[in-house]
């Protein structure tokens, strides 16, 4: 079947090994001082391994790859530990990989007796949510539990939030359109401007977006994951250093390690353009809050 599967340009790969603990399936490994995928059935093709490779070496390709396959995974993965399977299902759940998440979970549910750690840790952990019912230890058969059928139930324990405004909030977006792909990057908005370039998701997971981030700059999102033309990109961004000539960049990411191949292209943008300006990196986490937030 014909997927989205990475890629290792080993010309550029050092065999630094920065990708391997990025990647939770197992699908990396070094070998002969390069890394290398050795497995298309565990690779999933949500590429958590590009934002940690320094030299750029790993991709995203559509290829004929065998699917992937979550069992086999969770096979491998159980015998790592209740941490590993945590940052896996985290992975995955970050990435709305929702079917994925299901298939674990009933494997885990199934194969609880063989787990050498608590499986409502697991949940709690992952899904912030109330621990599931243990497996019954009834003596052969399903019975009337069958783990295959067990209710579990994923979502929040949300606390009330009286804090949180409603109705119709100021906007601080001061021009359009703001899709990478879409801007002019010579456009009157960005002439001597603060650009912020954000990853698309930061707008949801970041309640003050507006009030924090976007207030008095322009605007650029993107998402360095999914979007294609990361060229493209990188180019409208010098174009914007070099021409509009803005003042500063400020990046902001979500805290999943695919989203750092942001801060990579405009680094790689502020290197090749001919004026230097500074860059901040923010960093916000998938529960709203700005985890870092320095100048690099």
């Amino acid at each position: 079947m014909e997927r989205d599967i990475i890629n290792i340009d080993e010309e550029k790969c050092n065999g630094c090994g920065l990708c391997i603990p990025n990647c939770h399936e197992g699908a990396l490994q070094i070998v002969d001082g390069k890394a290398r995928l050795i497995s298309d059935l565990m690779c999933d093709g949500l590429g958590a391994c590009i934002g940690h490779c320094p030299q750029g070496a790993i991709k995203m390709e559509k290829r004929e790859a065998q699917p992937y396959d979550e069992v086999l995974v969770m096979e491998e993965m159980i015998e790592k530990g209740k941490n590993t399977v945590i940052a896996h299902l985290k992975h995955l759940k970050d990435h709305n990989e929702h079917g994925y998440v299901k298939q674990a979970m009933e494997f885990l549910k199934q194969n609880e007796d063989k787990l050498n750690f608590a499986l409502n840790e697991v949940v709690v952990a992952v899904f912030d949510a109330q621990p599931i019912p243990s497996k019954p230890k009834s003596a052969g058969g399903c019975g009337g539990g069958c783990p295959g059928s067990a209710s579990m139930d994923f979502r929040p324990v949300i606390e009330t939030q009286d804090s949180i405004p409603t109705g119709n909030q100021p906007s601080a977006l001061r021009q359009w359109p703001v899709q990478m792909h879409l801007i002019n990057p010579v456009a009157s908005t960005f002439i001597n401007a603060d650009l912020l370039l954000a990853a698309d998701c930061t707008a949801f997971a970041l309640g003050g977006f507006h009030g924090e981030l976007l207030k008095d700059k322009a605007l650029a999102i993107a998402c360095p994951k999914l979007d294609q033309g990361h060229d493209v990109y990188i180019n409208k961004l010098i174009r914007l250093i070099d021409e509009a000539k803005i003042n500063t960049m400020t990046v902001a990411i979500m805290e999943v390690p695919c989203c750092g191949g942001l801060i990579q292209m405009a680094k790689t943008a502020i290197a090749q353009a001919s004026r230097k300006i500074p860059l901040k990196l923010i960093i916000v986490g998938i529960q709203g809050d700005i985890l870092k937030e320095e100048w690099v």
